[in-house]
């Protein structure tokens, strides 16, 4: 890469200082030990943490039991076997029982700046309880899905945390998903109840949650699975008879937008949360789950573009979730803690509900958006709450990178002590504008890979310990084992790219597609058994470092050269008029495959054919000249998830010429797909439909 501040690509960053004197693992000869226990004694290492949290009763069977091979029978993972807890109140009653019920568990800082409000352990563990009683007065029963699609409001939390005291299964849906895949994921899950919201603001956008809701309630309905009980929280529209509250949960505060939205109603389904938690008690047995038992079920999107629904259980995640939190973040006790992820994907899960609350942490909920209602948004919220760990996204770091350093040093920023990354890997000039500027040089960065399917971090630097090299995992968090493959299975040598795969078990991982084993056995099992295939593929350099390069399907053959697109990707970024870049493949007449080039330019800076030639030459230079591109085209703005992914998926799309995009529901902005077809160069290909070329 392009010489960025001083780093010319092969520096390590060290620790800062400042974590040393408290860090939980402060060497690396400590790390060593510890990864070496994880691997070689797991049923050691992971017993000496599970004594840290409340059991029913103890393991009594084997504390890891598990087959990896498909060829050995249908894969299995148990862990902690007749052990019996309740992760709600391992999250909630046992801080309260150890005189933590007045420490703040979030404060809640709503779309608008002015909005906001908190609300303690003891407060959260009453309004959950209530929400039990509410569930089990419907007919919720241990094993029974309930389905919860709301914005990011302390609500949520109760919501999953209700589900979880009561052994109910929780599947959290994006408050940003259409009606169609709501009910998709409704009817996957056989879900009978509905937890949702009136309506919500992301930024200046208004989503009508509840007609949504409406929707997708009744395509269930014909469909032949009912939503019996609908509990709808007024978020946005005033409670009649009730005063401006302040923010906790039971009302509107006064400065939040109040709407009179026309709310359709179905009698005898269709209930209002503050109705019927006004009744209900505050107490609230837990039912007590063995270990294995099913905590959630959250909505993935698979290679076929059907959903599936990984399913986590309880104790293997609960021990997972936690001590990644702890040790990835170095949480401390005194720590706020602030994660943007919104709660409907797994980060939001393990990150900022279960993983900070087993931890008794104090955490942000952010309801808004990264440049409402400006670019400083971020770092006013870590300023006004003091914010000593923060975590997002790369995608959001490269968008800020946008508007300069201006709206970043507008705040202190003084007291944040970790900066996490999470979702994809970082390129290096974004990694150093997040340690340089956001964290004024004085902060380690976690950049952490993991997926859904893994529940938690697995690989990850530790703040006290890692030296660091920008756009570098680093190495293998506690329990993981990773190798990279060959295509047939032989493992690769120094910098060499190749399949990512575990060889065991962590507690974390998933257990099964809700509803259809085969398909988890055959996506992440069949194709090398005895490993966990996580269908990324990486590469080890000389010192043990690890290097996440993209998705397998990322890979391109051209003119007989194996291209990675995230290669060119890095190479385009290093241009000081590009902010953002996407790569995907295109089938070619003559080479095979070829690479088109989407591309973000900062602000002052035009897409010309001046601007193409350079483009073409970084990546000549970087990479050779067979990978230089055929194709670049400019991009305002890229379709994303709502979390943040790029949907290369539609990119090749577009690439190709090719209108149907498929289910594009969980896009962020489906306005950016036209804009990018109305600039596809003149000379942009037109591949058929019925060409199947990945």
């Amino acid at each position: 890469m392009a010489e960025v501040d001083g780093f010319r690509g092969n520096e390590l960053f060290p620790p800062t200082p400042r974590l040393k004197g408290e860090a939980h693992v402060s060497s690396m000869e400590q790390y060593k030990e510890m990864y070496r226990e994880s691997k070689e004694e797991p049923e050691v290492f992971w017993r000496k943490i599970a004594d840290q949290f409340f059991w029913k009763s103890a393991p009594t069977g084997k504390f890891l039991e598990y087959n990896f091979n498909v060829e050995n029978g249908p894969i299995s993972i148990k862990w902690m076997q007749g052990a019996v807890t309740n992760i709600c109140y391992n999250t909630l009653d046992r801080h309260v029982e150890n005189g933590k019920g007045d420490k703040v568990a979030f404060y809640w800082e709503g779309n608008d700046p002015a909005d906001g409000g908190k609300i303690t352990y003891s407060e959260l563990l009453a309004m959950t309880c209530k929400l039990a009683n509410v569930l089990r007065s419907k007919g919720v029963k241990k094993g029974d899905r309930v389905a919860i699609y709301m914005p990011m409001i302390v609500e949520l939390v109760a919501a999953m945390l209700a589900c979880a005291r009561i052994g109910a299964v929780h599947s959290i849906i994006f408050g940003g998903f259409s009606a169609d895949s709501l009910a998709d994921r409704m009817i996957d899950g056989k879900c009978s109840v509905l937890v949702t919201s009136d309506a919500v603001y992301r930024g200046t956008k208004l989503i009508r949650l509840k007609d949504i809701s409406d929707k997708a309630m009744a395509a269930c309905a014909e469909r032949g699975n009912a939503i019996t009980t609908c509990i709808v929280v007024r978020h946005l529209t005033p409670v009649e008879g009730l005063a401006d509250g302040n923010g906790d949960g039971n009302n509107p505060p006064a400065k939040r937008p109040c709407l009179s939205l026309k709310i359709d109603w179905e009698a005898g389904r269709d209930v209002w949360w503050h109705d019927v938690m006004a009744e209900a008690k505050e107490t609230c047995e837990p039912e007590w789950m063995d270990a294995e038992d099913p905590l959630f079920m959250l909505y993935t999107s698979g290679s076929t573009g059907i959903p599936k629904g990984v399913l986590h259980t309880t104790a293997g995640y609960m021990l997972y979730a936690a001590t990644t939190m702890k040790y990835v973040f170095d949480y401390q006790p005194n720590d706020v803690y602030f994660c943007t992820a919104d709660i409907g994907w797994i980060t939001g899960h393990s990150y900022v509900t279960y993983g900070p609350m087993l931890n008794g942490a104090t955490s942000v909920m952010f309801e808004g958006v990264p440049f409402y209602p400006d670019a400083g948004r971020l770092w006013e919220i870590i300023d006004k709450y003091k914010v000593s760990k923060f975590y997002t996204a790369p995608t959001a770091i490269r968008a800020l990178m946008k508007y300069g350093e201006e709206y970043v040093k507008k705040y202190s920023r003084d007291s944040l002590k970790v900066l996490g990354t999470v979702g994809e890997p970082i390129n290096p000039e974004a990694w150093l504008f997040y340690y340089n500027v956001i964290g004024n040089g004085n902060c380690s960065i976690s950049d952490t890979y993991w997926q859904t399917e893994t529940g938690g971090h697995t690989l990850t630097p530790l703040p006290g310990c890692t030296p660091e090299k920008p756009g570098s995992a680093t190495f293998p968090f506690f329990g993981i084992v990773p190798k990279i493959l060959h295509e047939d299975g032989t493992e690769c040598v120094t910098d060499e790219e190749g399949y990512l795969v575990f060889c065991q078990p962590w507690p974390g991982v998933m257990r099964t597609v809700y509803g259809n084993h085969e398909r988890y056995e055959s996506t992440y099992f069949r194709k090398f058994p005895g490993h966990y295939c996580t269908g990324d593929r990486a590469k080890i350099d000389s010192d043990g470092y690890i290097w996440i390069t993209g998705r397998i399907d990322d890979m391109l053959n051209c003119s007989g050269h194996l291209l990675s697109t995230a290669q060119i990707e890095s190479a385009l970024i290093t241009h000081e008029a590009v902010s953002e870049s996407a790569v995907v493949s295109c089938p070619h007449e003559v080479k095979g495959e070829t690479t088109y080039c989407f591309v973000t330019l900062r602000e002052g800076f035009t897409f010309n054919d001046k601007l193409k030639t350079e483009l073409k030459e970084k990546v000549r230079t970087k990479i050779g000249p067979f990978a230089s591109p055929d194709y670049i085209q400019e991009a305002p703005g890229l379709p994303k998830t709502r979390s943040g992914k790029i949907m290369r998926r539609v990119l090749r799309k577009v690439a190709r010429g090719q209108h149907g995009l498929g289910d594009v529901t969980t896009m962020a902005d489906e306005t950016v797909v036209g804009v990018l077809f109305k600039l596809r160069p003149d000379n942009a290909p037109v591949i058929p439909e019925d060409l199947h070329h990945s």
